[in-house]
């Protein structure tokens, strides 16, 4: 009996399992390549994740939590009134503390979005008053109000039940291409109030917003949407007088 086998070149055996191998690294590294293109590009123009360093927007937002931010606003989706955005420091806002810089590996996870950016440059907070608005703290029932309307804030967290939601009082006319921000926590929060004598004086311009934050996303028992509480400004005019439309369904935070 002959084995069919025994007139194969060696060599053609032993190749076969050798380049199912290498197609399959090749496969492998363009599957890679891929992945980290896509992740670039989302990074780069839609999504970005962040983690939160302090607390001043705490209950909202705790001390390392990890977030996702929307870049498409400003440019593409106007920012609104009570959301909650992430912004270039405008220039004296953030306190020079040390910082670990991150790995080789850490840093290119980072570029392509598959980390939470841990640079000290940027800011989080919440979006009080936009363009033209006039914002005021505090009225007799420790109110802020904007273009002259108090409004109610859920997310705010006070020191104790019944205080001012700003220790300190101030009114402020809001510039065109500027918005007003503020911390929820707002007894322990360098904001806009607290930043008037930075070149910037107090207000972030458009140019300087990162994107809207949406999302956290890590740790998981604290997965949730970023509401930008539309009910609590529902009834602000803009600054031409004409009142803001009536929000629809429940407010989120």
């Amino acid at each position: 009996m002959t084995d069919s086998t025994a007139n194969e070149p060696v060599d053609e055996v032993e190749a076969r399992p050798r380049n199912a191998f290498l197609t399959f690294l090749r496969d492998l590294v363009v599957i890679l390549v891929i992945a980290f293109l896509v992740s670039f590009v989302v990074k780069t123009f839609l999504v970005r994740s962040f983690y939160i360093p302090s607390g001043s927007m705490k209950d909202t937002l705790q001390v390392d939590d990890r977030i996702l931010v929307n870049q498409l606003s400003p440019e593409l989706m106007a920012v609104e009134r009570g959301d909650v955005i992430v912004f270039t420091d405008p220039g004296g806002w953030l306190t020079a503390r040390a910082v670990t810089p991150p790995s080789a590996f850490e840093w290119v996870l980072q570029q392509v979005g598959l980390l939470a950016d841990t640079s000290e440059e940027y800011v989080i907070k919440r979006v009080i008053g936009l363009p033209g608005d006039t914002v005021a703290c505090c009225n007799p029932r420790g109110q802020l109000s904007v273009n002259g309307v108090p409004i109610k804030e859920p997310y705010v967290l006070l020191p104790e039940t019944g205080a001012p939601v700003s220790k300190d009082d101030f009114s402020v006319d809001i510039p065109a291409g500027s918005y007003w921000v503020m911390g929820d926590n707002r007894y322990a929060s360098k904001d806009s109030r607290y930043n008037r004598d930075t070149p910037g004086k107090g207000f972030v311009l458009e140019d300087e917003i990162v994107g809207r934050a949406f999302v956290i996303n890590w740790p998981f028992s604290r997965f949730g949407w970023l509401g930008s509480h539309p009910d609590s400004f529902a009834g602000v005019p803009d600054p031409a007088g004409t009142p803001a439309p009536a929000a629809q369904g429940p407010s989120g935070g």
